[in-house]
């Protein structure tokens, strides 16, 4: 709930605080005094844009401020962890507006956008407007008023939770379909490139491998006429190098004893002489390796042709690129054989969440049309209570498509002077219309759904008396279980109030200003709405005529019963005639002003008839 509104430097107020009560708060005052500012003053923290012309001071900023009850509310404390604001139960909303015109929002002082402001303002409050009313004749809005009453709220997001899985699975059916269009299309291409990749079978680092032996090949005489000398010169030619260095190490060995030095170098000399011999050997056994085939290089040359040639095709350089290949055609080919099994399977899971969802949407429909026709009772029996008496709803209900809500088109269609024709809401009713059928609907939704703080700015222009009286009464029942602002000229409306709030416009150092007073009993009745003063004037009606109708009635059956008129003069019998006339015509037609007036008469007159009739008794 809106807990308090500090207004500084806007428009033609200085300063002004009021703290809202929990229920019903009324706002009144003379036309011109500043009601329709504060409106728009709480719209600024509300989302809505602003400029420098509201700004009361040139050199002074702007500043309103709300601070708001959030009593945990979920929504709230969602939209407040999802922006990364602080989530304390008291949220306080502020725009400043600097003389350049430039404006700022702050959510719990924090910076925050026109755009999130809006969003939030949403879940915190209903300003209705007696033209702002178009969302009643939106389809969304009409559906949500009928599954609240229907209480619908469970079913519902159970339904949506089925229809998104269906929806999604349908999507996936689609796309398999259209796979296997594209498959079939591209299947044959598919299969020649595999079984040309098929064909060739390479094995892994083939093509680099054989590469390198044709390179052995290409030299195969040059390669095997070194390795042979250098076998050679270490082992078998004119002056070997190993006999060598076996000589030195016997002949080291031999002197060995006299010097302590050479038993490393022995051991060094020994070391080589290993090595070198398992050089020889490497070398002999490359040599026999080493082979002139012509044959095996003219299938290399091919292999690496065909090779090179599937590389440059698919713009691949390795074998290894090539088999990758081969193994997602592979796999491709494999999905076409296996697709007609994986769409059965997903065809029998879309049929499945298809009948769920239908069932689900017949359940929320029937709800829907059951309570549709007590929707259309009690709206329009309140319609009567706020001066519509030849006003009349009609919900609609007709099957559609299924969506995300069902499978349910909602309307509201208006009948405005009982013509039998029906139509929508949006296209016949007029502003006032709309205002009030919306507080009605308003009022029977209100019961099952936690609505935000509802501001009603003039809706009841247009209406008085007894149909300004039942919406207050309205209004009243309205606010026993949320908060509810309202700006009025009606008397009937005000004196329903719990908090009633007093604006009107004083000069002060040769300026004018708007100022607010909160009201209290004492000196509400002083007020020139009169509107406490209206209330006790019908109060007394009632007793004057009452005391009428019980105190000469008896002396009329008496008089009656005895044929005699006596002891009743006709100043008597005209006030009795005089009461009871006044309370049918109070009772029945409801000329509210005229006959509280008569009441007063009446009581007023039988009270001074009795005082004489009693007090000068007949001599």
């Amino acid at each position: 709930m809106l807990r308090k509104l500090q207004i500084q430097y806007y428009a033609i107020i200085d300063s002004i605080e009021i703290e809202f009560a929990p229920q019903l708060n009324i706002i009144t005052g003379e036309t011109g005094a500043g009601k329709s500012i504060l409106m728009g003053a709480l719209s600024l923290i509300l989302g809505e844009r602003a400029d420098s012309s509201v700004l009361r001071y040139a050199d002074k900023k702007s500043v309103i401020e709300g601070h708001f009850q959030i009593d945990h509310k979920q929504n709230v404390l969602n939209f407040l962890a999802e922006n990364d604001l602080d989530t304390d139960n008291e949220l306080v909303i502020r725009r400043e507006i600097a003389p350049n015109g430039k404006s700022r929002a702050f959510i719990n002082d924090t910076p925050a956008s026109l755009q999130q402001l809006k969003e939030l303002a949403s879940l915190l409050v209903d300003l209705h407007q007696q033209f702002d009313t178009l969302t009643l004749g939106d389809g969304d809005f009409q559906r949500m008023v009928v599954d609240a009453l229907a209480s619908n709220q469970q079913p519902l997001q159970q339904y949506q939770l089925i229809y998104q899985q269906w929806q999604t699975a349908k999507k996936e059916l689609e796309a398999l379909e259209n796979q296997k269009i594209n498959f079939q299309k591209e299947f044959d291409y598919h299969q020649f490139l595999f079984e040309e990749l098929l064909e060739q079978s390479f094995k892994e680092n083939e093509l680099e491998e054989i590469e390198n032996e044709l390179q052995v090949l290409s030299h195969a005489e040059g390669i095997k006429s070194v390795l042979q000398k250098v076998n050679t010169d270490l082992e078998s030619g004119e002056q070997p190098i190993l006999p060598l260095f076996k000589q030195w190490i016997n002949q080291l060995n031999s002197i060995a004893a006299y010097h302590t030095g050479l038993s490393t170098l022995i051991q060094r000399l020994e070391s080589a002489q290993i090595e070198l011999q398992d050089i020889t050997d490497e070398l002999e056994q490359l040599n026999s390796k080493v082979h002139l085939d012509e044959k095996r290089m003219e299938w290399i040359n091919e292999r690496m042709a065909a090779g090179y040639k599937l590389l440059k095709k698919h713009g691949v350089k390795t074998t290894a690129d090539l088999l990758a290949i081969q193994k997602d055609l592979s796999d491709k080919l494999e999905a076409v054989l296996q697709i007609d099994e994986t769409i059965a399977e997903k065809q029998k899971q879309v049929t499945n969440y298809l009948a769920d969802t239908t069932a689900l949407a017949k359940k929320i429909s029937a709800a829907r049309k059951k309570e549709a026709a007590p929707l259309e009772s009690k709206v329009n029996e309140l319609l009567q209570l706020v001066g519509m008496p030849n006003a009349r709803l009609q919900v609609s209900i007709a099957d559609t498509l299924l969506n995300s809500y069902g499978n349910d088109q909602i309307d509201f269609l208006f009948d405005a002077n009982k013509s039998n024709r029906f139509e929508p809401i949006r296209k016949v009713a007029s502003g006032g219309e709309l205002s009030r059928l919306m507080l009605c609907i308003k009022s029977l939704v209100a019961e099952k759904v936690d609505l935000a703080t509802l501001i009603f700015d003039e809706i009841d222009s247009g209406i008085s008396g007894e149909a300004a009286k039942q919406v207050g009464r309205i209004m009243k029942g309205l606010s026993k279980n949320r908060q509810i602002i309202c700006i009025t000229h009606q008397p009937q409306i005000a004196g329903k109030a719990d908090a009633h709030f007093y604006v009107y416009k004083e000069e002060q150092s040769g300026s004018i200003k708007t100022n607010l007073r909160l009201l209290n009993t004492s000196i509400s009745f002083l007020l020139p709405t009169k509107i406490k003063r209206m209330e006790w004037i019908e109060y007394f009606g009632y007793i004057g005529a009452f005391l009428s109708a019980v105190t000469f009635m008896p002396q009329v059956w008496l008089a009656w019963k005895t044929k005699s008129v006596g002891d009743l003069s006709l100043g008597m019998l005209s006030i009795v005639f005089i009461s009871v006339v006044v309370w049918l015509v109070y009772g029945f037609y409801k000329h509210l002003v005229p006959v509280i007036i008569a009441n007063c008469i009446v009581g007023l007159l039988s009270i001074v008839l009795l005082y004489f009739k009693y007090t000068f008794p007949k001599k």
